[in-house]
């Protein structure tokens, strides 16, 4: 019989996660990646490497799974791509939706272009505890154990609307020389929860050496771009820098019942609530930041005037400034990128945004800054939050209080 959560947290059994009591046994630290089944890769790759300069960490052939030649020969597209902006081997990708769709695992619903979510939790114990947690309640789950590329142990939950989320522990990080793992480190993947406990990625390294394995022979990106503009001091081939990525917004099917999944099964806060023409919209956080994820009912995405291919509102990407922010709708603008203004009522604690909409349609939220929330749990009060105007940007702003509060970009800009 499956385990259900009881309504009074006070009488949940605990667990030690990291000698902390908390009500599951693990706990969502960040939003890790994100990315997109979309239609046309070809179409698509150049807008998020060449404009919003994420790097190519490694492609994916996704066609050496359909043994038919001829069926295989029928897709445009069979490659996807896992991207980075900073040094986790990726913080997005994008897949080819049309063979993804073949090759099944979910219901089929058209409008699910969402590969997955992932959520990042402190060690490869909580992933492992988080699948019997999750199972426990009977949450449907896709499969466990450790992909390649990318080296991230994981489970992947299902929500009520059929989007994969990942939690995970893990990622391979691409350092100075920009090569990922070369293939023949890629030989330790699994298929099913991993005993524990695992070697250490220091020791597989060690491991591969002792082979003769050939460390820079992984990918590398390579961009014969022009690096034109001065960005703080350094020059890069755009005049902004992606510093961060998330928040996610999504339309759902029953606000309730996602928020259920999210807020019980998953551990996040809601941080806070507002309705828009009627509508119940909820945001939630995993750390400090206001938000890390967004639900809208379903009925808000006509209204709002967004791609009914897709039930993701807007993939959030954090640039290091406002003024870049600026620099990167009028270079978008000139790159003949549609940019749309949503109403600001409904990105609470975001500040000054615009939404960047890529050859498939998905919206891609360029903001500057997030609100954070101290110890005492509480959002700023609306009425002392900027109040914004769409029409009317102004050159320069006023600080904030917590207007470099949050992680910090590091490392080099480029």
């Amino acid at each position: 019989m499956a385990t259900q959560l009881k309504e009074n947290p006070e009488t949940q059994p605990k667990h030690d996660v990291g000698g902390l009591e908390l009500d599951r046994p693990f706990r969502i630290r960040r939003l890790g990646h994100f990315g997109f089944n979309v239609h046309s890769v070809s179409d698509c790759l150049p807008f998020y490497a060449d404009l919003l300069g994420f790097s190519i960490s490694d492609p994916i052939d996704f066609g050496a799974r359909i043994e038919d030649e001829e069926i295989r020969a029928g897709f445009e597209d069979t490659s996807g791509y896992f991207m980075r902006h900073g040094s986790d081997h990726h913080s997005f990708v994008i897949f080819p939706k049309p063979i993804l769709d073949h090759l099944g695992g979910r219901s089929g619903r058209s409008d699910i272009n969402i590969n997955q979510i992932t959520w990042q939790v402190g060690s490869l114990r909580e992933v492992s505890q988080a699948e019997e947690f999750l199972r426990g309640l009977d949450n449907p789950i896709r499969r466990s154990g450790r992909d390649q590329p990318g080296s991230n142990w994981h489970v992947y939950p299902f929500d009520p609307d059929e989007n994969i989320n990942e939690l995970y522990y893990g990622i391979e990080q691409i350092g100075w020389n920009g090569h990922s793992k070369p293939r023949r480190l890629h030989e330790k993947e699994f298929r099913s929860k991993p005993d524990l406990p695992q070697m250490s990625e220091f020791a597989e390294v060690e491991r591969a050496l002792a082979n003769g394995t050939d460390l820079v022979s992984g990918y590398r990106h390579e961009s014969d771009l022009e690096a034109k503009y001065d960005v703080g001091g350094i020059m890069l081939p755009r005049p902004f820098k992606i510093a961060n990525i998330g928040p996610l917004s999504m339309f759902v099917d029953d606000v309730d019942e996602s928020l259920s999944f999210y807020r019980d099964r998953m551990g996040m806060t809601v941080t806070e609530e507002v309705t828009y023409n009627g509508h119940r919209c909820v945001f939630l956080r995993v750390n400090t930041e206001h938000h890390s994820l967004a639900l809208y009912p379903i009925a808000l995405r006509e209204v709002l005037g967004l791609s009914t291919k897709s039930t993701c509102l807007s993939f959030g990407t954090q640039v290091g400034s406002y003024t870049q922010l600026c620099d990167a709708i009028a270079f978008l603008k000139e790159n003949d990128v549609e940019i749309k203004y949503l109403p600001p009522e409904l990105f609470p604690g975001v500040d000054y945004s615009a939404f960047a909409i890529d050859p498939d349609g998905n919206a891609i939220q360029l903001y500057y800054y997030m609100e954070q929330i101290g110890w005492d749990g509480r959002p700023r009060p609306p009425e002392l939050r900027r109040q914004i105007d769409n029409a009317n940007w102004p050159k320069s702003l006023e600080p904030m209080s917590d207007s470099f509060g949050g992680e910090v970009f590091l490392g080099p800009l480029g």
